[in-house]
């Protein structure tokens, strides 16, 4: 593949769109379809027609680097305890309501928040602070989908994982080549209602839970994905029976289903923060549907970060916000029965940290 070319703008060329008439173009990277005329941007504001052609503006740019542990992601069967590089851009090509990095999901010029930064500086980065990988994440990576490809290419030939943490909001046609070099994803599957996807994200429901089925199914990709749990929106019983029902049945049990804590932000102040029994709640339901590992985040509990054996039911490992011990594994297999664990853990904690990274 290809690196983009720079354009004397400043701008680089886009993939995944065609021309139509007057000047207009559509974008195909995502089910929003964008048609935009010339000199305007689509949905996510990053992606814009300069004179009949598409051109994403943050190619080779970020609002910054930070080293985090691989929980925070979050994903707990990937290597856990090791640490990656993380970075985003600004943009989103949903709209939710609830937005906790909408500082930079939302905002429309960015040229303040960006630096400029070489792909091989990035790798270089996560090899000199001993992270296991890059994780494109803070804002939706499918967005600068371009600038995920040239960095992830990269970063496989240096023996380096690629993380996405997305919104699953791709298209078809998109997620084949983006895809190509990732290693894990975590999907935030928002909600399992239509309603709740039309009225919050402004976005639909089926293109998200088709991607999870294309990325388990089709793919060796890892998948875990995360439910923010939001009081009176998508907490009720029968939506969460139906969503861990599609997770078992559709996909896999043996995905990691992540239970996250709601907390007021963006345009949803006036709500309440998620109570530590709605997520143990859901844990229950999801395990009641076949699920074989739950968890919660983003609160407390002394149960939703443990990893316990779906065979013998023995915990092999246990984590403290970010420190991770698995003293009861060896390798990817349980240290009590032998059975194998689902995921990647090839490799030992380290002691965690997040940091700064200066750009």
């Amino acid at each position: 593949m290809k690196t983009a070319v720079r354009c004397e703008s400043g701008y680089y060329p886009a993939r995944w769109w065609e021309p139509l008439a007057a000047g207009k173009v559509q974008c195909k990277l995502c089910p929003r379809a964008c048609r935009i005329p010339p000199g305007s941007h689509g949905f996510c504001v990053v992606r814009e027609n300069r004179a009949g052609k598409l051109y994403s503006k943050v190619f080779g740019r970020t609002t910054g680097l930070a080293v985090d542990p691989i929980e925070k992601k979050p994903l707990y069967h990937f290597y856990p305890g090791t640490q990656i590089l993380s970075f985003g851009t600004i943009g989103c090509n949903l709209g939710c309501k609830f937005c906790q990095n909408w500082h930079i999901s939302k905002v429309r010029h960015q040229v303040y928040l960006m630096h400029e930064i070489a792909a091989e500086s990035i790798v270089r980065k996560a090899k000199e602070h001993n992270c296991i990988g890059i994780a494109y994440t803070y804002n939706e990576p499918v967005i600068f989908g371009e600038w995920v490809m040239d960095i992830a290419r990269l970063a496989r030939e240096r023996g380096l994982k690629n993380v996405l943490v997305t919104n699953g909001y791709i298209s078809p046609v998109a997620r084949k080549d983006l895809y190509r070099d990732i290693d894990a994803v975590n999907v935030d599957l928002k909600a399992f209602h239509k309603s709740f996807y039309r009225k919050l994200t402004l976005s639909r429901l089926e293109p998200v839970l088709d991607t999870l089925r294309w990325l388990v199914r089709e793919t060796d990709v890892w998948v875990e994905i995360t439910t923010l749990i939001i009081p009176g929106e998508n907490d009720g019983d029968s939506e969460l029976d139906s969503l861990t029902k599609f997770v078992a049945r559709e996909l896999n049990p043996d995905v990691p289903v992540h239970f996250t804590a709601f907390h007021p932000d963006f345009k949803m102040l006036d709500y309440l923060p998620t109570p530590v029994e709605t997520l143990i709640r859901a844990r229950d339901i999801a395990y009641r549907n076949g699920l074989h590992y739950v968890y919660t985040g983003n609160i407390y509990t002394s149960v939703g970060q443990k990893t316990v054996c779906h065979h013998c039911g023995k915990m092999v490992i246990h984590r403290n916000i970010y420190y991770v011990q698995k003293p009861d594994m060896k390798g990817n297999r349980c240290g009590f029965c032998g059975f194998r664990i689902p995921g990647h853990f090839g490799r030992e904690p380290v002691h965690p940290r997040s940091q700064s990274v200066i750009v």
